[in-house]
């Protein structure tokens, strides 16, 4: 019997990162500035090559962290795995994506094959005058998506805030994630109406405008039942 002619495609295996933050108020991406072919220039989310057959999936993209944008010590979680043909020049590239979202983080520095690194606000990042590398633009978008989800459903919005915070500040996280302008009155009740999400802390404190305001701190849960839906 002949031998089997057939042999497997070749496939070359990535990560890709999405790293989210509050800065100034508004939701910022960090993205690098390709140092090398292909997509020279351009702006491009963190990511790179598997090291080798041995690297586990995570660990690469924890290694890309820290060697493009001298990060580390993050959450990351599945985001995506992307793998349609034509998505990256150099051959048929599979990229798994991973999310993190945190607060107060560091400037970035920039390392290896990044020319430069630096947090850019979503809407620039996904504006019109802006052309991210390879189908980055939709791999952000997938993020931010997701990042607006666990919003709704997590109490992830405590997170951005100090240890003591007044609704309208914490108002002011969901707004800047969500991209929307919240009701004050409606955002009240919703979060009030979510069980062991926030618990009230200590005294009043004068805000901007002269009044006091409550002050509050993270509750017990993790998950919002109800969730604070979008509008």
């Amino acid at each position: 019997m002949p031998d089997d002619p057939w042999q497997p495609p070749r496939i070359l295996l990535a990560v890709d990162l999405v790293i989210l933050t509050l800065r100034d108020a508004r939701l910022h991406v960090l993205l690098v500035e390709r140092g090398i072919d292909p997509f020279r220039g351009a702006l491009a989310l963190p990511g790179g090559f598997l090291g080798d057959e041995h690297e586990e999936i995570e660990a690469a993209a924890r290694r890309e962290l820290s060697e493009e944008v001298g990060l580390s010590d993050m959450h990351l979680e599945l985001l995506a795995v992307y793998g349609e043909p034509g998505r990256d020049p150099r051959g048929r590239v599979v990229s798994i994506a991973y999310l993190a979202i945190a607060p107060r983080l560091p400037e970035p520095i920039a390392g290896t094959d990044a020319a430069n690194a630096s947090w850019t606000s979503v809407d620039e990042a996904l504006g019109p005058g802006t052309k991210l590398a390879f189908d980055h633009r939709r791999i952000l978008i997938d993020g931010v998506e997701r990042a607006r989800t666990k919003l709704e459903h997590t109490a992830l919005a405590t997170a951005f805030c100090t240890e003591t915070f007044t609704i309208s500040e914490l108002q002011q996280v969901y707004e800047a994630v969500w991209g929307v302008r919240l009701d004050p009155r409606n955002f009240y009740r919703k979060v009030q109406g979510a069980r062991g999400f926030i618990v009230a802390d200590g005294p009043m404190r004068k805000t901007s405008n002269g009044r006091p305001a409550r002050l509050f701190k993270a509750g017990p849960v993790h998950v919002l039942n109800p969730p604070m839906t979008r509008p």
